[in-house]
């Protein structure tokens, strides 16, 4: 981070995205540069979510938080009727989140991906589109001019899972219909069985990723200091340590 940022976190409800709140709340106390931070919530339309014990963990925090309503259930489920609906779901919920951040006045968007999303995405990359991808620890937006960081992609779900309990979290049950059912939850029990017979498989795809060259990420032997924006889309060459 740089300083004077003012950084938006998304935040779902769900386990991670407030263990990110948290982390960078706390983070604000002792990092060199001052930066500030606003929490949004895109609800997706289906009227049965609660959001106000984020509000209230936002308030203690004395953040801001704004939920953005939009119609993003009704278009993917009842309009479009898509079969495989969690990517149009992803797209249209970054871009209403891109869309308030900027007008809000930030600079970055703080985004929860861990190190087991990067892992599973690398897989979802292989075996569905047979490229060895997945998204980076920084992406710059050029049409937004917002860049994108992952603060938390070296940390492991597993440590969230018991951050989440050790702080008793205010988590949000997702209303999706097809929560627990998609391709990433099918990737991710398939990781989770491959690990169970090779102990440490997980720990050898994610050095895979590191050392794979995989677009936007730094090179094994590059310096992780250097910084190129790229076009949207495209992820700069930034490591994680580096997200200013």
């Amino acid at each position: 981070m740089s300083a004077g940022d003012r950084i938006a976190i998304g935040i779902s409800g769900g386990k991670d995205s407030l263990a990110l709140l948290f982390a960078l709340h706390e983070l604000q106390r002792f990092y060199p540069f001052p930066f500030e931070l606003c929490a949004f919530t895109v609800d997706l339309g289906f009227g049965i979510q609660d959001f106000k014990a984020i509000q209230a963990l936002c308030d203690d925090f004395s953040i801001p938080y704004t939920v953005i309503s939009t119609d993003i259930a009704k278009i993917v489920f009842e309009t479009r009727r898509e079969s495989n609906p969690c990517s149009l779901c992803a797209k249209m919920r970054k871009g209403a989140l891109n869309q308030q951040a900027r007008s809000c006045g930030c600079s970055k968007v703080a985004y929860a991906h861990h190190r087991d999303d990067i892992i599973e995405t690398m897989m979802l990359s292989l075996i569905y589109e047979g490229r060895f991808y997945t998204f980076s620890p920084r992406t710059y937006l050029d049409r937004m001019d917002l860049t994108v960081i992952r603060p938390m992609m070296y940390v492991s779900e597993a440590d969230i899972i018991g951050f989440k309990n050790k702080y008793q979290l205010p988590v949000c049950k997702n209303p999706c219909p097809v929560d627990g059912k998609t391709r990433r939850e099918y990737v991710k029990n398939l990781i989770r069985d491959l690990n169970l017979e090779n102990p440490g498989v997980k720990d050898r795809f994610f050095h895979a990723v590191l050392s794979g060259n995989i677009p936007g990420w730094p090179s094994p032997s590059s310096d992780s200091r250097g910084s190129e924006k790229n076009k949207e889309g495209k992820e700069d060459s930034h490591g994680i340590s580096h997200l200013s």
